[in-house]
């Protein structure tokens, strides 16, 4: 990937709504060139897609970081329970003492609680150690 690309990708993290021409004006080229590697970087995979940043009213919803023990037999299952809930916005795999860790969004203290209960109960999951996130710090 060139060094042209790696800018446009870090302006588009910052606001992927942000015009063509602007982009084109911050980069020193001309819009028709933005677009295409745009374009080309959707159909190579770098750009899956684009998101949305929430209001301050939708942001102050609880958050917690939950890491996660599977038993290494079931660990494919874990991942497919947890996908079908929705609270749980993202799974990524870890290296260290827990397999996975999960990335979960509810709007009350009860909904997470039950929440947390559901995902240890779940086949497969074998322990987990959940962090209550407090304040985000800034996010790309």
């Amino acid at each position: 990937m060139r060094d042209t690309d790696t800018r446009l990708l870090d302006l588009l993290r910052a606001n992927a709504r942000e015009p063509t021409a602007s982009l084109a004006r911050k980069l020193g080229l001309a819009r028709s060139t933005v677009q295409e590697r745009i374009a080309r970087l959707e159909r190579e995979g770098a750009i899956k897609g684009y998101t949305v940043r929430l209001g301050e009213e939708r942001a102050n919803r609880l958050r917690a970081v939950v890491m996660i023990e599977t038993d290494p037999k079931q660990a494919d299952r874990v991942s497919v329970e947890l996908k079908k809930m929705p609270e749980v916005r993202s799974l990524a795999a870890v290296s260290g003492s827990y397999d996975l860790v999960a990335m979960v969004e509810t709007d009350t203290p009860s909904r997470i609680d039950a929440l947390l209960d559901r995902i240890g109960r779940a086949p497969g999951v074998a322990r987990t150690v959940s962090s209550i996130i407090l304040s985000e710090k800034f996010s790309r």
